[in-house]
C-alpha cells in the first residue's frame, strides 16, 4: 500500500511550513516528510487484520515533531493489535521507544537491513554461527 496523502514541508527542517496534500499532488519545491491522516486510517484498518507485522522504517521524519504524527499513530495502532509485532532497524526502534510503546512490541531489533536479509532467506554470519552451537 502506498500513501494517498502526505504532510509536506517547504524545506527539510523541524519548523518549516507544512500542509497535507494528496500524494499525487505534492507541489514543486515541497518535500513529502510524513504520511497524512487518510493514509494513517487506511494503514490502521489494514493492520487490524494482520497476525504478524514486520515494521522496517519510520513513516516520516519522526525526529521532527510535526512530521512524526504518522509514525506515532501507526505505533499506537500496533500497540493495540493482538499480533506478532517485529520492529526492525535503528530508526524504527528509536521511533517506537520515543512513542513509549516498545513494551507493546513482540521483538525490536536495530538490525534493519540484516532483518530484511534474514526474511529474504539470506545466510547471515551471526545466525549461522549460532546454528552451529
Amino acid at each position: 500500500m502506498l500513501p494517498v496523502d502526505n504532510r509536506v514541508g517547504k524545506e527539510f527542517s523541524a519548523d518549516t511550513e507544512s500542509k497535507i496534500v494528496p500524494s499525487a499532488e505534492i507541489p514543486d519545491g515541497w518535500e513529502g516528510l510524513d504520511i497524512g491522516p487518510e493514509t494513517v486510517e487506511l494503514y490502521a484498518e489494514e493492520l487490524k487484520n494482520a497476525k504478524t507485522i514486520v515494521w522496517n522504517g519510520p513513516l516520516g521524519v519522526f525526529e521532527f515533531e510535526q512530521f512524526a504524527v504518522g509514525t506515532n499513530e501507526i505505533a499506537k495502532v500496533l500497540g493495540d493489535i493482538d499480533a506478532v509485532k517485529i520492529i526492525g532497524g535503528g530508526d524504527s526502534a528509536s521511533a517506537v521507544e520515543k512513542a513509549g510503546l516498545a513494551d507493546k512490541m513482540t521483538h525490536i531489533s536495530t538490525g534493519g537491513g540484516a532483518s530484511l536479509e534474514f526474511l529474504e532467506g539470506k545466510k547471515l554470519p551471526g545466525i549461522e554461527a549460532l546454528a552451529e552451537l
